[in-house]
């Protein structure tokens, strides 16, 4: 009895498999029936595609599935660019957003640090000169930083002096300015009216009452401004010492913090990046100089009062470029309108667009060269962006931020191509004799150009 179970399951798998052969060569009959007759299975004519499909399923033992599209592959390409495009944008913009905090967190460390740069950079060429005549690196660095903290340090006494000394003759002075631009208003053909004076010095007194609270407030905070003011100078001359005299191994010390990779790229960037630098203080403190000098000049022979202040202001705006000749232009011309009339303000008016005239076509290609000449309106953008973000200390250091990130991608782009055509193959077989070693190597992309320094540099 144990072996009828097998004996009967071999004897239904044997029927099952003979059942399976003849459905298929019945299928196989019809289906040649069809194909010599032109009509399908049905009997109505040739097979629909449901019924091959069925037919070739039955007799393949096969089941078809529908294929569907990739989903990545069903998106427009132009949206997937996009796409992709927008999250790295996203990804920049939140980088930017989380540096910009964190400067405006310690933005007076930061500014004092850049102005302690552009002041090394000033600085470091009397440094070098001093190192090359066997002065040692010690007694070079503290006689250069001594002298230059002294020559600023004096500067700032003398305009501090001079307007302390002419602040009565000053104010007498445009009080008798105003009085003459009253008269002149009255006799002009604008038809002023003495009452309508006399209503616009009220409403300016009662402003002036009104907002006696924000002036208070606004001179307290002073207060906290000159506090801030002279941390910074601090920083910044303890940072300008350091530069000075060890600039160098800071630059390599910093080299350790990029990655391996980019350190090659970096490590030629740093130093056009510091000759761009010095090359962009050295000429902006003569053109500054240059203007100073004629406009003061200029302002002296036209009898305006405290010409030597003026011209050092004009001096101190000129590292804003653009803006900063424009305010003090516009400044000086204030002062003599309301002191020595409106001829004398017509007349400084004059040499200061003169002036200027000569600076922008002349002394700054001249002067400045090409490696660091920035447009225009790359200027005046990157000065209200750094204004916005960090008042005037942002506006002085946007400009040189700008010339030195322009020489630095300028050479990372050159040493990128020079670095793909050494990895290039050299091609083989009888091409090889056309590339070497008769035919010229490729030739390597130039350098951003920069006007010769010293050689010695932090960099």
């Amino acid at each position: 009895m144990s072996r009828v179970p097998g004996w009967l399951g071999r004897l239904g798998a044997g029927l099952t498999q003979m059942s399976g052969r003849l459905e298929q060569r019945r299928r196989e009959a019809r289906r040649d029936a069809a194909d010599d007759t032109g009509v399908g299975a049905s009997g109505q004519g040739p097979p629909t595609p449901e019924e091959a499909a069925h037919e070739y399923a039955a007799t393949h033992h096969a089941v078809v599935v529908r294929d569907r599209p990739d989903p990545a592959q069903a998106v427009p390409w132009g949206v997937r660019v996009a796409a992709e495009a927008g999250w790295r944008l996203l990804v920049l913009a939140g980088t930017v957003w989380v540096l910009m905090r964190v400067i405006s967190a310690v933005q007076l460390v930061v500014l004092a640090f850049v102005a302690a740069l552009l002041i090394t950079a000033l600085l470091q060429p009397a440094v070098a000169w001093l190192r090359r005549h066997g002065v040692p690196r010690g007694p070079a660095t503290a006689l250069t930083a001594i002298l230059g903290f002294v020559v600023m340090g004096l500067i700032g006494w003398f305009v501090t002096w001079q307007v302390m000394e002419n602040i009565d003759n000053l104010s007498d002075q445009v009080q008798d300015g105003i009085d003459e631009l009253r008269n002149w208003l009255l006799n002009s053909p604008f038809h002023v009216t003495d009452k309508q004076i006399n209503e616009i010095a009220k409403n300016l007194r009662e402003a002036v009452g009104a907002n006696t609270d924000q002036i208070t407030s606004a001179g307290l905070e002073g207060v906290t401004v000159v506090v801030e003011a002279l941390t910074g100078i601090l920083l910044a001359a303890f940072s300008t010492l350091f530069l000075l005299y060890d600039g160098k191994r800071i630059w390599q010390w910093t080299l350790k913090l990029v990655p391996a990779a980019a350190r090659p790229g970096v490590a030629g960037a740093g130093p056009r990046a510091w000759r761009t630098l010095t090359a962009y203080v050295r000429g902006t403190v003569i053109v500054a100089l240059i203007d100073a000098i004629f406009i003061g000049l200029g302002i002296y022979f036209l009898d305006v009062p405290m010409a030597v202040p003026l011209a050092v202001f004009i001096f101190l705006f000129a590292f804003i470029p653009l803006v900063g000749a424009v305010i003090s232009g516009a400044l000086a011309v204030v002062v003599a309108l309301v002191t020595q009339g409106v001829f004398a303000a017509v007349m400084t008016l004059v040499v200061v667009l003169a002036v200027q005239q000569i600076e922008g076509h002349i002394l700054q290609p001249f002067i400045l060269g090409r490696a660091v000449r920035v447009h225009p309106l790359a200027v005046v953008l990157s000065v209200a962006a750094g204004g916005m973000i960090a008042g005037i200390g942002g506006a002085v250091v946007a400009v040189p931020l700008v010339a030195v990130t322009n020489t630095v991608v300028g050479y990372l782009r050159a040493y990128s191509r020079e670095a793909a055509l050494r990895q290039t193959p050299k091609p083989h077989g009888a091409t090889a004799a056309d590339a070497s070693p008769a035919a010229d190597p490729p030739p390597k992309p130039p350098p951003p150009e920069v006007e010769p320094q010293s050689d010695a540099s932090p960099a």
